[in-house]
């Protein structure tokens, strides 16, 4: 079930960016085994993690990382698996007794995926921060927003997900490509600030050739122009516009009636383009987003109603292509790309900490008397 289901993978349990690439692996059909915190199994923590999407598609074992057995025990499964993750601070795997060094020596084709903000090393690497930091420092936020007002973070897809989680999965995968190869595993050391910085190379690009302006907003693509950009509708909804090509600009001023103005400026003329909004912010107005949507949806003009996540569910695109699936009544997006050959699904729903701590034991290859002793001596907790 998937590209990847001969894949083997250790997740040391983390927040954001850690959880979305294990899942993202685990779509493609890898075998990843979650490895969480005893301690949060004792908690008994007030939470449903039948709902947090994030953590689907594999199994839990909670195992006690302070001590010698669950250490030992964790270095087993590294024995036969051919990655890990890890999401820590840099140094924390090391004072734990999991770093590179020790777990190539039990196995040396592992690949060693590491997810940090800053990186393993400059002098930021063992700071605090979150998603909105690390595009900070790349010039990723201060380009979004509209012109004369604060950059607008969006959401965290661009460093969490983005620039993180995306990377660590493709990093993790070309690692286990050329271990096949060579018979030897690495380090992949995954920073936001890289990736984030990696996501925003065509703008750079454009930069070097005189053609974005680091004044926030007055550029094609990021509000600047009238034909790229947001309109509310007559009912107080929005639908969007990116009609960049000419052909499909035409369209556009045939479509919203513009077409019957004289003198029309050119679509390029940048000095223009002030005056231009206000014109499409009053037809716009004119119509209900369903009416526009009648008008414009399906043409070239490109053009999009801009939903929210309940109406996203249930646009027609959307569920012909099946984009989003229902797993014991929460709706999710379904796992992507998509493949003919080895179709992917989303194997399990999300396990609860320490839900599969003896299961998964068991089918890794230990025996009863084994798990008992792990168990009472609390190097894990079954659930």
């Amino acid at each position: 079930m998937g590209p990847l289901s001969s894949i083997k993978i250790i997740e040391i349990a983390g927040i954001g960016p850690g959880p979305m690439c294990a899942m993202l692996l685990a779509d493609l059909g890898a075998e990843v085994i979650r490895i969480d915190r005893v301690q949060e199994a004792n908690l008994g923590l007030n939470r449903d993690p039948t709902k947090d999407v994030l953590l689907r598609g594999r199994r839990s074992i909670a195992v006690d990382l302070k001590k010698p057995e669950g250490i030992e025990l964790v270095l087993q499964l590294i024995e036969k698996s051919d990655a890990l993750t890890e999401g820590f601070r840099p140094g924390v795997m090391e004072r734990l007794g999991l770093s590179p060094e020790v777990c190539h020596q039990r196995n040396p084709k592992l690949v060693y995926g590491r997810m940090t903000g800053w990186g393993q090393d400059g002098p930021l690497s063992h700071a605090a921060g979150h998603d909105i930091n690390y595009i900070s420092l790349v010039g990723a936020l201060d380009a979004i927003g509209r012109e004369g007002e604060a950059p607008i973070p969006p959401l965290n897809l661009v460093g969490d997900f983005g620039g993180g989680a995306l990377y660590l999965a493709m990093g993790v995968l070309a690692g286990v490509i050329e271990a096949q190869k060579s018979g030897q595993g690495q380090v992949v050391d995954c920073a936001m600030t890289d990736g984030s910085a990696s996501l925003m190379s065509m703008f750079y690009g454009m930069k070097g050739m005189g053609r974005w302006s680091e004044e926030r907003g007055t550029n094609v693509i990021d509000t600047g122009s009238h034909y790229y950009n947001v309109y509310k509708t007559k009912d107080d909804k929005y639908i969007s516009i990116a009609s960049i090509e000419p052909k499909f600009y035409q369209e556009l001023i045939e479509k919203s009636g513009l077409s019957k103005e004289p003198d029309l400026p050119k679509q390029t003329d940048d000095s223009s383009w002030g005056p231009m909004k206000e014109r499409l912010t009053t037809v716009f107005l004119s119509k209900t987003r369903d009416q526009w949507c009648e008008i414009m949806e399906g043409s070239d003009v490109c053009f999009a109603p801009v939903l929210n996540m309940e109406e996203s569910i249930h646009h027609p695109h959307n569920v012909a292509r099946g984009t989003f699936i229902e797993i014991d009544g929460v709706y999710q997006p379904a796992p992507a790309p998509r493949f003919d050959k080895t179709p992917c699904e989303v194997s399990k729903p999300p396990s609860s900490t320490g839900q599969d701590s003896h299961a998964i034991l068991n089918d890794w290859g230990f025996d009863s008397d084994q798990i008992q002793r792990l168990t009472d001596t609390q190097a894990i907790k079954q659930t």
